[in-house]
């Protein structure tokens, strides 16, 4: 009998591993609607659905490993980030899937919101936020729609030595802003930024990738410690954000 690996779980949603089947269960079936029909239309490696019977999702394992995880230097080789940044490239430039992502007006809407709340129940300091909140307004502007993941984790891209295998994890996939995957992905490995880039090729910002650590890290503090996690782990969104205010 397999063992029930639990790999998150939280009150939206929880993700079981069995075997060779990641099951996710999620009482929202726009989510699965979304991650059923992105992996149809993304031209890179994705997991095969197996079934959908909601809320439950099951999907195929995918072969490899994450390209590491937030709070932990990545082990993944320079040409496996440039793998990375080349699977990324051919995902932006894919025809844009059919539904609506979020517009400049809800971003900004978000940000006001969270670093009021951060200001209010005094979870950081108020000059780190404020700090923050100045970088992360380089991001707003507006910008060339692109197909991109949306939710794009350094856990959410597995490879197998230096060749990307899958990604995962498309519930938030839409039409939107490219340097917001970018951003996502190297989120606490900045370091490796110029490696990604080396692969995804012309046209990124690395200014307004720079602003969207700044402004993922302040929106997702609040989610983050209202659903039972730390942002303030090493290396994770509170390290971004003091991170920023080490820089002229």
């Amino acid at each position: 009998m397999e063992d029930v690996e639990v790999i998150v779980a939280h009150s939206q949603r929880a993700t079981l591993r069995v075997g060779d089947v990641f099951l996710k269960v999620d009482t929202d079936r726009a989510h699965a609607d979304v991650e059923m029909k992105a992996m149809a239309m993304a031209p890179v490696p994705t997991p095969s659905v197996l079934w959908c019977e909601p809320p439950v999702l099951a999907i195929a394992a995918v072969r490899g490993k994450a390209l590491g995880v937030l709070g932990e230097p990545s082990t993944a080789s320079q040409t496996a980030w440039a793998a990375a940044g080349a699977v990324i490239r051919e995902l932006h430039d894919a025809p844009l899937p059919p539904w609506p992502g979020r517009t400049l007006d809800d971003v900004v809407a978000e940000l006001d919101s969270e670093c009021a709340w951060l200001l209010a129940n005094a979870v950081l300091p108020a000059e780190t936020i404020r700090r923050n909140r100045e970088i992360a307004q380089a991001a707003l502007r507006p910008w060339r729609p692109r197909f991109i993941h949306g939710d794009l984790q350094i856990t959410h891209v597995f490879v197998d030595g230096d060749e990307v295998t899958g990604v995962i994890d498309w519930s938030e996939a839409a039409a939107g802003d490219a340097m917001y995957d970018l951003a996502t992905l190297t989120l606490g490995h900045e370091e490796r930024l110029n490696e990604l880039l080396a692969g995804y090729g012309d046209g990124a910002d690395r200014d307004v990738i720079r602003a969207w650590w700044s402004l993922r890290s302040l929106v997702a503090s609040r989610w983050l410690i209202e659903h039972g996690f730390n942002p303030d782990a090493p290396g994770c969104e509170f390290d971004v954000l003091r991170s920023r205010m080490r820089e002229p």
